[in-house]
């Protein structure tokens, strides 16, 4: 197999880590491309930095010189997801092509086209621009990482009650699962839109929380709170699960286990 050279944006990110630190990165050379400059992560032996802003256009063109693929795993959820996500994309998807890349990975979200919500919009969004881009590209969406879900159940879990929507549903994978199947889609070279990578089982958030509650050993009353609107109809339908697609193998339990130790998960 070739040894091809590999730009990742969001390098610092939770994916963005893992997706430095597997085994199938050695395969290739690796650009991460962060907007600081990163010293003593550990990768510096085998993955170059390289400085760039999505938002500013900032060092683009010059990370993205002698790059075969681009894994656009970059995004913002915090607030500015339109400069960063659509807008950043856009940057992005044209100086790829500027620069000649032969193929262009997005990391997207399972049910951003059925869950009404303005990220996600703005993710669909992201979509659309490499769709109708001259730079062959993958899209692969995949469900919610443990580690998110972890964020999530440590907020709800604030207070002395804790106010969980009732009957969301959710699939977490393992993020390292989710790196393997995008470095899976480096090997493979373009394929339109990728197959959903979700993960092993489907839950309710309050049996997420309960789980994790335990692993935590957290005693704390539980008030499922039954929440309005389109998304969170959407969220209770299971919109963002993928059923067909539970290619995962690490369960919420057993991510527990392996994330706060002891024998409680579950």
């Amino acid at each position: 197999m070739s040894v091809s050279t590999v730009l990742v944006t969001g390098a610092t990110g939770t994916l963005g880590r893992h997706l430095l630190a597997t085994e199938a990165a050695a395969e290739h050379r690796i650009r991460a491309v962060s907007r600081r400059v990163v010293t003593g992560d550990g990768t510096s032996a085998r993955v170059e930095w390289a400085r760039a802003d999505l938002v500013s256009g900032s060092g683009l063109e010059e990370a993205l010189g002698g790059v075969d693929v681009v894994v656009h795993a970059a995004s913002d959820t915090r607030g500015h997801t339109r400069r960063t996500d659509v807008d950043g994309t856009a940057r992005l998807v044209a100086a790829a092509g500027r620069a000649g890349v032969g193929h262009l990975i997005y990391v997207s979200i399972v049910g951003i086209d059925r869950i009404p919500i303005a990220y996600y919009r703005h993710k669909l969004a992201a979509e659309a621009i490499i769709q109708s881009s001259a730079v062959r590209w993958t899209i692969v969406r995949g469900t919610q990482f443990h580690d998110y879900m972890d964020l999530l159940c440590s907020r709800m879990a604030r207070f002395p009650i804790v106010f969980v929507p009732a009957g969301f549903r959710g699939q977490p994978i393992h993020v390292a699962e989710f790196a393997d199947a995008l470095w899976r889609c480096v090997a493979d070279g373009p394929r339109g839109r990728s197959p959903d990578v979700a993960g092993p089982e489907i839950l309710t958030f309050p049996e997420m929380v309960r789980s994790w509650m335990s692993a935590q050993s957290v005693s704390k009353p539980m008030l499922r709170v039954p929440i309005p609107g389109r998304a969170a109809a959407a969220l209770r339908r299971g919109e963002g699960t993928a059923p067909d697609r539970a290619v995962g193998r690490v369960t919420w339990t057993a991510w527990l286990r392996e994330r706060y130790g002891g024998e409680r998960a579950g």
